[in-house]
């Protein structure tokens, strides 16, 4: 019980009998046998997950007591809907503590794509997991979900299918200003997909380290990865930001509409769709008399009785907005 153990500050503690935990163990090269398992018993049972043992060297009866007695330190992380990895992961490493360098690195290698791997959803991990395990522990979070879903809906989970609708589920989501819209979106990503048309769509340019930038005529122009939908048919080969389940859903389960394209309304609160090019411009006109008309009435000077001037300029503005 003297013998010195060599241990990570973080392991994980499966779910299951003493006899299970500590066959675990051992085949993770902890050395255990039939007195740890008696010892175990005796001190109490370990919390199951991901615990804490705040050392990384000790006898071996210190680590079994810190594996019974031992928590989580949690930290609570969110990824939110649409943001990309390259600012999660920046994230992490501040609020973790961890290097930002070795967290990319090891993303970039278990990741199965650029982004999308991780779902959209509020964390609680444990301080003290290193780059590695912290990336296994949500990819794995995320796959497992994914799986699940993909064999509720399609009875199996292949995965380079599956990864095909996380991709337009992505562009759903940074197009679309609520939830109740995901379908509608989706039904024009999937009506211009079916009729070989470029999707054209400022969204699939938030990728990456753009994510917060406004995409620009300039980008659109020199922007030449195939996440730029002005030039390249078909979807990005990969997911441009981290998804929510509602996203999925739509992107799988679009509306059955005609739509082929969509633009801001007024406040920007919703989205105006037309299934025409013709309905789409008049739908831009309209946005333009609004502008110009918002322009013109921050410049009408304050009067304060109604006279003959203010009528004709209020006449004017309504007969601008018709």
């Amino acid at each position: 019980m003297t013998l010195s153990v060599e241990t990570k500050r973080v392991i994980y503690i499966p779910k299951g009998s003493t006899s299970h935990i500590v066959s675990y163990l051992d085949k993770k090269n902890y050395d255990m046998n039939f007195i740890d398992k008696v010892t175990i018993k005796f001190l109490g049972y370990p919390q199951s997950g991901w615990i804490d043992l705040k050392s990384t060297n000790m006898t071996k009866i210190e680590f079994l007591y810190r594996l019974t007695t031992s928590k989580a330190a949690l930290k609570k992380v969110t990824l939110v809907p649409g943001e990309t990895y390259y600012y999660f992961l920046q994230d992490l490493a501040t609020k973790l503590n961890i290097s930002t360098l070795k967290l990319f690195d090891i993303y970039s290698q278990l990741a199965y794509k650029k982004d999308g791997n991780i779902i959209a959803d509020t964390y609680y991990l444990p301080i003290g997991m290193d780059e590695k395990q912290l990336i296994t522990h949500l990819l794995s979070i995320s796959e497992n979900k994914y799986k699940k879903l993909s064999e509720k809906i399609f009875g199996e989970y292949n995965q380079q299918n599956w990864y095909r609708y996380v991709t337009i589920a992505s562009i759903i989501q940074k197009e679309s200003a609520s939830r109740q819209e995901m379908p509608l979106v989706s039904s024009v990503i999937h009506n211009r997909l079916k009729k070989k048309m470029k999707l054209q769509m400022d969204g699939t340019l938030n990728y990456g380290k753009f994510s917060h930038i406004r995409v620009t005529p300039k980008m659109i122009k020199n922007d030449i990865s195939d996440y730029n939908t002005y030039k390249n048919k078909s979807i990005p080969s990969n997911p441009i930001c981290a998804i929510e389940f509602d996203a999925i859903k739509a992107a799988i389960f679009p509306a059955k509409t005609e739509y082929l394209y969509f633009m801001k309304s007024r406040d920007g609160s919703k989205h105006n769709f037309s299934t025409t090019y013709k309905g789409h411009i008049n739908n831009i006109n309209k946005i333009k008399k609004y502008k110009r008309y918002r322009k013109t009435k921050q410049k009408i000077p304050l009067i304060k009785k109604e006279t003959k001037e203010k009528t004709v300029l209020r006449k004017n503005l309504k007969d601008l907005w018709k």
